[in-house]
């Protein structure tokens, strides 16, 4: 069971990079690192403080040209190898749940007038968290190819509404093209016709400690769970 050597690099939905590799050739050993083009933005909120409390030893400097680095020795893994293997491929996810976890402790204390978050997340679509004392609101807003894309991102945003009322605990998802939501009316949000802003309302059941994490691995994927569906539409 002698360890492969291993060199990848592979890209993720966002700009995301990975490069997993064997630091100066040591096949015993295994970085994982990542890429964000947006991490800074995630840093302001707490990004380094989540994945040191996630992963602790196993992070390290990062290597040149990524943001995060991992590195496992595989001669001294615990016995319950799935669990590390595991977080290892949530590390886009941990990245990104800074923000979600910051603003749920806002609401959780009752603080409001808290600065919006505003996170970049691709070169022209940006996410916006905002808190309140009864509710947490996500803001994604992306940009449609063409006017077929529109049509079908119309219909399945209309499904979403539909499915609120067969299931009472699902968050309210609000919908807007060519302008952006009134929560975002101060803002230099993005205004035209292959613009469109998805709305989250995330109410105390779905950012509770018990629900929380749940609503982190679902919500921080849904850009990429929306187009993906408009292209098998079409």
């Amino acid at each position: 069971n002698k360890p492969e050597a291993v060199e990848v690099t592979f890209a993720d939905f966002d700009g995301v990079l990975y490069h997993i590799s064997n630091p100066n050739g040591d096949k015993t050993k295994v970085m994982v690192s990542i890429s964000l083009k947006f991490y800074k933005e995630l840093q302001e909120h707490g990004a380094d403080e989540v994945l040191k409390k996630v992963y602790g030893n196993y992070l390290v400097n990062p290597e040149s040209g990524y943001n995060v680095s991992l590195l496992y020795d595989l001669e001294n893994l615990p016995a319950d190898k799935d669990a590390i293997v595991h977080q290892a491929g949530m590390l886009k996810r941990n990245c990104f749940a800074s923000v979600f976890e910051k603003y749920f402790k806002f609401q959780e204390e009752g603080k409001e007038g808290e600065k919006r978050a505003v996170i970049h997340y691709r070169d022209d679509e940006t996410m916006y968290v905002e808190a309140k004392k009864d509710r947490v609101t996500v803001v994604f807003s992306t940009v449609f190819k063409d006017d077929d894309d529109v049509v079908i991102g119309k219909v399945f945003m209309q499904e979403f509404k539909e499915g609120r009322r067969a299931s009472h605990t699902a968050p309210q998802v609000l919908f807007s093209h060519r302008e952006p939501p009134l929560e975002l009316k101060d803002t230099d949000a993005a205004v035209g016709d292959n613009i469109g802003y998805i709305t989250f309302v995330l109410f105390p059941r779905h950012t509770n400690a018990a629900a929380r994490d749940n609503t982190i691995n679902l919500i921080h994927t849904f850009r990429d769970y929306l187009h993906y569906h408009i292209k098998c539409s079409k």
